[in-house]
């Protein structure tokens, strides 16, 4: 899921770092305006976890591996998909310059992937689905498209780049991402949540434990 600097070309490499630009500040002006004295200590803690598990790589090959994300866990704890975004973002950050794991010039495009992408596919659908079927069965679900889509996205944009066979690519990223998800991704992001809200209620955001709107 990492992409490396080589294979994508900096002028394509730019074009993910304006994107990724906005989403970083807007999820920094959220920092700003929702982070309290409880709630920053367990942004880190998420922070830690999701650059510990991030560590697990499975190999794909043509150079690529595949692992868990975590930006929709953050999302549905904190109630927005911009904490997914500054989570994944500060994780990235000491990746790619502190531990040389992945890539800098294209950290822009793996932002995009695994901040934005991963954590606004896995919050919406969580919140779509959370009234219908569960909180558990949502955040199930939510996670696991949420890295599914991600690594769709990864493997377009490394075909674009031409340094990945479209069709190749794509059955590779998404069948590993499809089981990942499902064993991993989808099942620890159940079960994290499920488990706060009988631990700790307090720490979930309001909009995660509502139906229709009104606290459960």
């Amino acid at each position: 899921m990492h992409i490396p600097d080589s294979f994508i070309p900096m002028g394509q490499a730019i074009i993910y770092w304006v994107i990724a630009l906005p989403f970083i500040f807007m999820s920094l002006k959220w920092a700003r305006k929702e982070l309290d004295d409880m709630k920053v200590p367990i942004l880190a803690a998420l922070a830690a976890g999701i650059f510990a598990i991030q560590a697990l790589n499975i190999p794909i090959g043509m150079g690529t591996s595949g692992h868990m994300v975590g930006a929709a866990l953050v999302a549905i704890i904190f109630g927005s998909p911009m904490a997914g975004v500054l989570v994944l973002t500060l994780v990235l950050l000491v990746q790619g310059f502190v531990f040389g794991d992945g890539g800098i010039t294209t950290m822009g495009a793996n932002i995009v992937n695994m901040g934005v992408i991963s954590g606004f596919v896995g919050y919406y659908t969580f919140a779509a689905l959370k009234n219908k079927t569960g909180i558990k069965a949502a955040s199930f679900v939510g996670a696991w498209l949420g890295l599914l889509v991600s690594s769709v996205a990864c493997a377009v944009e490394m075909y674009v780049a031409g340094t990945f066979p479209l069709e190749a690519g794509l059955a590779a990223m998404g069948l590993y991402h499809l089981i990942i998800g499902f064993i991993g991704e989808g099942l620890i992001t159940a079960i994290v949540i499920i488990a706060i809200e009988k631990a700790r209620p307090d720490l979930l955001d309001s909009s995660v434990t509502s139906v229709n709107g009104v606290g459960a």
